[in-house]
């Protein structure tokens, strides 16, 4: 039985990390879609299906930055954890910030994981292929 390939929601503002996100998955062996959202407004009009994103599909994971335009991750991640039909698609959390404050938000606000952006290329590749290893291969999802 051949598995549909995962689909991934990046929300992201930062174009090198973009760049950077896409390659990493492009080296991995899995078959995987990923979508961009570049504030906090356009990731939720793909979840919500508004406006462009009519047709958007549902995502199997989101990555989500806290630094972002119009709304941020923070708020980005309420909106999707009260929502009955999006608050069970894992969120991670892949941000720059280490700040307790920072992370002890976004636990609160029901995330599945934080994890802080390594500078170094190489360090970041491993990241995302550790990401794709448990949350696409490993874990079961809804």
């Amino acid at each position: 039985m051949k598995l549909k390939p995962a689909h991934i929601l990046l929300v992201e503002d930062n174009e090198g990390d973009i760049l950077l996100t896409l390659e990493a998955f492009e080296e991995s062996k899995l078959v995987s879609e990923i979508s961009v959202a570049r504030n906090g407004q356009e990731a939720l009009d793909f979840l919500f299906r508004k406006g462009s994103f009519t047709q958007s599909p549902k995502p199997d994971l989101i990555l989500l930055d806290i630094n972002l335009p119009i709304y941020n991750g923070h708020e980005v991640l309420r909106q999707i954890k009260m929502d009955s039909s999006l608050k069970k698609i894992p969120v991670i959390m892949l941000t720059t910030s280490s700040n307790p404050k920072d992370v002890n938000i976004a636990y609160s606000n029901h995330c599945n994981s934080y994890l802080k952006k390594p500078l170094e290329i190489e360090e970041f590749f491993n990241v995302i292929k550790k990401i794709e290893q448990f949350w696409l291969q490993l874990a079961i999802r809804p």
